[in-house]
């Protein structure tokens, strides 16, 4: 019974590294897109209430996805990294939130309706990132 226990929690521990893997690489992936072929879409997500250059912004984004992509990859520091690429999804929320009240087009998102589809995914994407790395997640929410 034990060992089926330990098998679980092997076979678990398994798929949170796979889904970190995952999520690593679709932020390098997101990271040199900021950098290269989306960089002008991604301007226009800057809101204009930040007072940075919006390509500033959307090269420092790029850079820290890349190296939160590499990190994530690692496997090292895991929950220190899934934090950190937690804070990271909820900092560049305002983005996304200026996209829908704005109703700028990028990305396919060419309607108030997928722009606020959109939306709902911000916090799943700082879930997986919690997750993954194996952040006690009920833990943030309940108190002592």
């Amino acid at each position: 019974m034990q060992n089926q226990g330990a098998a679980m929690n092997s076979k678990s521990d398994l798929i949170r590294k796979a889904a970190q893997i995952l999520l690593g690489a679709t932020l390098i992936y997101t990271g040199t897109a900021h950098l290269t072929t989306s960089r002008i879409e991604f301007q226009a997500q800057v809101p204009t209430w930040l007072p940075l250059s919006p390509d500033f912004v959307v090269i420092a984004s790029g850079i820290v996805e890349i190296a939160l992509g590499l990190a994530l990859i690692s496997l090292r520091r895991r929950r220190e990294v899934g934090i950190a690429t937690a804070l990271f999804f909820i900092a560049i929320f305002p983005g996304n939130i200026n996209q829908y009240i704005n109703h700028i087009d990028a990305f396919g998102l060419d309607t108030d309706r997928a722009r606020a589809i959109r939306l709902l995914f911000q916090p799943l994407l700082v879930l997986w990132a919690l997750w993954s790395a194996g952040v006690p997640i009920k833990k943030l929410f309940h108190r002592n």
